[in-house]
């Protein structure tokens, strides 16, 4: 019966080209318009390392105090150095790592060649393994390597290529700013999106780092902080006296496998600001925060509004391109109502009316589907008109979509077909033979 009723659905559409024509019309731009979005806010909303959020955690103390707070009470999104260090030494966590964003002239052995300018993190070792950082050559440098001060480094694919030709690097040294480090390892291109470990200074989206060395050895040589730098107050001249100032420019990330090493970790945090309470470099309450990887995304608004909006909006521009469509196909339907009245003699039930025109309306949905996906694909290509250039290339097509804007296609017709559907059933087939 389906392939019945899907022969006279499609005889039905070929009947009236113009009215088909105008439902296939409004159901693929109302479903390209709501795709299109949706790839935006997918892109941006996604889970960045589904495998392991749920025990990766942003650590937060308050060293501002409630006057140099926001209206929230939310302490500063990163650590002084002096927090950072004492949380770092305390090794709480299963694994953990205290980052902040460098810049270095990388100087190649061809003299011929022009230094580089290429970003990077000082971090420490356990940033690769809680991160799942996925390597092509050697690995990380150790914890050993940490407390020694090494003078290691990993760089990207990238920067492999433009130093060694994409060759096997790993015991040979880079040039950074005029000093010499070791490669230990090379990582392919890595940049989780939205870039969940170094939200403050990216906003959450960046093309990722060139090259990762020890915070210890970046300290050393006074590697100076290439992200945000916020202090209560200005701070005295000199490397030394900003490490020891409250200026906040470091994050710390902890790895905690389960609820009770997070409940754990929360308490001894608190322990640790009333620690300082105590010892008079605070003079607030304890003010902490333990957020996992989506609680900080969140709390952090990585989401752009626009692309909140736009997806509100377009939403609202299918329902009322579905409304019209309801309307369409009332006309159609009721226009037949003596075709319906002669079957219901000849002992059609309501439910194959319903059928019947369902299944004509999902036909509609799915040519309506394919030229939604023709103008989705345009739409991907014009993002950028929109958005910012970081976020509109991370709005893809993928199989998912594709699957997707199909499936809301014929739901969509489906579902706008059901009062229609519903009136030309009610017909009396009596009042129909009658008429006629």
């Amino acid at each position: 019966m389906f392939r019945y009723y899907l022969q006279l659905g499609t005889r039905s559409l070929r009947r009236n080209p113009a009215l088909t024509l105008l439902m296939v019309i409004a159901i693929g731009f109302g479903v390209a318009a709501s795709m299109t979005t949706y790839a935006v806010f997918r892109a941006t909303s996604r889970d960045p390392i589904p495998q392991k959020s749920g025990v990766l955690y942003n650590v937060q103390v308050d060293n501002f105090g409630p006057d140099n707070s926001n209206d929230q009470g939310e302490p500063p999104q990163a650590l002084n150095y002096i927090d950072a260090m004492a949380l770092s030494r305390a090794h709480k966590a299963t694994r953990q790592a205290v980052t902040y964003r460098v810049g270095a002239s990388v100087i190649p052995d061809n003299p011929s060649r022009l230094p580089m300018q290429e970003g990077g993190y000082a971090t420490s070792a356990d940033f690769f393994t809680m991160f799942d950082v996925p390597f092509l050559q050697g690995g990380p440098w150790t914890a050993d390597d940490d407390q020694k001060h090494a003078s290691v480094a990993v760089i990207s694919k990238s920067l492999n290529d433009k130093l060694f030709e994409g060759g096997q690097s790993v015991g040979k040294q880079v040039n950074l700013d005029g000093r010499l480090f070791r490669v230990v390892g090379v990582i392919q291109d890595w940049a989780p999106q939205p870039l969940f470990f170094d939200v403050p200074n990216t906003g959450g989206f960046d093309d990722g780092a060139s090259l990762y060395v020890p915070l210890n050895r970046a300290v050393d040589l006074r590697m100076p902080n290439n992200g945000n730098n916020n202090c209560p107050k200005a701070p005295e001249q000199g490397w030394e006296a900003y490490l020891q100032s409250e200026c906040v420019w470091l994050s710390l990330w902890v790895e905690l496998p389960s609820k009770s090493d997070a409940t754990a970790f929360r308490e001894y945090l608190t322990g640790y600001a009333a620690e300082q309470q105590r010892a008079g470099r605070f003079s607030w309450a304890p003010n902490v925060r333990l957020r996992n990887v989506m609680d900080w995304l969140a709390a952090q608004k990585v989401v752009p509004p626009e692309s909140q909006v736009s997806l509100i909006v377009s939403l609202g521009f299918l329902a009322i391109c579905l409304v019209n469509t309801v309307g369409l196909l009332l006309a159609k339907f009721l226009r037949r109502s003596p075709e319906i009245g002669v079957r219901r003699a000849l002992g059609a039930a309501r439910r194959d009316i319903y059928a019947q025109f369902l299944i004509e309306a999902g036909t509609i949905g799915i040519a309506g589907g394919v030229l939604g996906l023709l103008l989705t694909g345009l739409g991907i290509l014009g993002v950028g008109l929109v958005f910012p250039e970081r976020i509109a290339r991370l709005a893809t097509i993928d199989p998912s979509l594709v699957l997707l804007t199909l499936v809301v296609s014929i739901l969509a017709m489906v579902i706008a077909a059901f009062y229609p559907t519903w009136r030309a059933a009610q017909v009396q087939p009596a009042w129909q033979l009658k008429s006629n």
